[in-house]
C-alpha cells in the first residue's frame, strides 16, 4: 500500500521527488524502489521530515514510531490495519498528530477509496494534508474513527471478495464451455459495467438486480440457487470476520 501510494503522489505530481524520502530495511525493497523511481532518495531508517506515511505491519507500527519521535517527526498518516490513533500518539512525541485510513488495493491503478479520521491532536488542516495523499490515488470518505474498523471490512478487504466472484464466475464459464480467454473478458466486463451502472446511476443494487431479474427467467434461476446457498449471508458474515479482525489487531 505504501508502494501504492508513493506511486500515485508522483504519477500525479503531487510533490518533486526530490521532496520525498523512504526508508525500508529491506534492501531489496530499497533497489526495487530506486529503479521505479529514479532520483528518490530510499534509505534504511527514517530521516528528519515535517511528516511522514506510516505503511508497515501492525506488529512493527510502535516501534518505527518510536524511531520517527526519534528523529523528530510530529504527523503520521497512518494506513496501519486496526491500529488506533491513540496507541501511535502514545508512542510520538507529546502534542504529535496522527491521522489514520484505511485504503484499498485498486489504489494501485488510482482507482482507490479510503476511509480517514484524525486522532485527538489532528485540525482541519492536518486531514487536508492526509485527504491530499489519499486522494492521489481515489476518492476518500472522512469518517469517526470508531468506523475505520467497518471500513476495513468492507472496502479494505473488499477487493478480494470481488476478486474471489470474479474466479468463481470465470470457472463456471469454463464448466459451462467457455474457453478461459473468452469467461475471463466476459466476467471482468460485466463486473465493470455493473460498478459503472452502480456508480452512474441513481438506482440502488436492489433496484439494478430487480430490472435484470425476469419473472421465471434464467437470472431469476441463478439467484434462487444464490440465495439457497446462503451467499447473501456469507458476504455478510466475511465481513463482520474482517472487522472483528481489524479490531483484535488495535488490541
Amino acid at each position: 500500500m505504501g508502494s501504492a501510494l508513493l506511486t500515485g503522489l508522483l504519477g500525479g505530481e503531487w510533490a518533486a521527488v526530490t521532496e520525498l524520502a523512504v526508508s525500508d530495511p529491506d534492501p531489496a525493497q530499497r533497489d526495487r524502489l530506486v529503479a521505479a523511481h529514479p532520483g528518490l532518495t530510499v534509505v534504511d531508517a527514517p530521516v528528519a521530515a515535517g511528516s511522514a506515511l506510516l505503511a508497515v505491519k501492525p506488529e512493527v507500527a510502535e516501534g518505527v514510531c518510536r524511531a520517527l519521535a526519534a528523529v523528530g517527526i510530529n504527523r503520521v498518516l497512518s494506513v496501519v490495519a486496526g491500529l488506533p490513533t491513540a496507541r501511535l500518539e502514545a508512542v510520538l512525541n507529546p502534542g504529535a498528530v496522527v491521522v489514520r485510513a484505511m485504503p484499498n488495493t485498486p489504489a494501485l491503478i488510482g482507482a482507490g477509496v479510503a476511509g480517514m479520521s484524525g486522532g485527538s491532536e489532528a485540525r482541519s488542516s492536518d486531514l487536508d494534508w492526509a485527504e491530499g495523499i489519499l486522494s492521489a490515488v481515489g476518492m476518500v470518505v472522512r469518517l469517526p474513527e470508531r468506523q475505520l474498523d467497518a471500513v476495513t471490512g468492507v472496502s479494505g478487504s473488499g477487493p478480494a471478495y470481488i476478486f474471489l466472484v470474479a474466479e468463481a464466475m470465470i470457472e463456471a464459464g469454463v464448466a459451462a464451455g467457455l474457453p478461459r480467454d473468452v469467461s475471463h473478458k466476459l466476467v471482468v466486463g460485466t463486473l465493470l459495467g455493473s460498478a459503472r451502472m452502480l456508480s452512474e446511476t441513481d438506482d440502488d443494487p436492489a433496484e439494478l438486480r430487480a430490472a435484470v431479474t425476469s419473472p421465471g427467467g434464467t437470472t431469476a434461476a441463478g439467484l434462487r440457487t444464490l440465495e439457497f446457498k446462503a451467499v447473501r449471508s456469507a458476504f455478510i458474515e466475511a465481513v463482520a470476520a474482517a472487522v472483528e479482525r481489524s479490531r483484535q489487531l488495535g488490541r
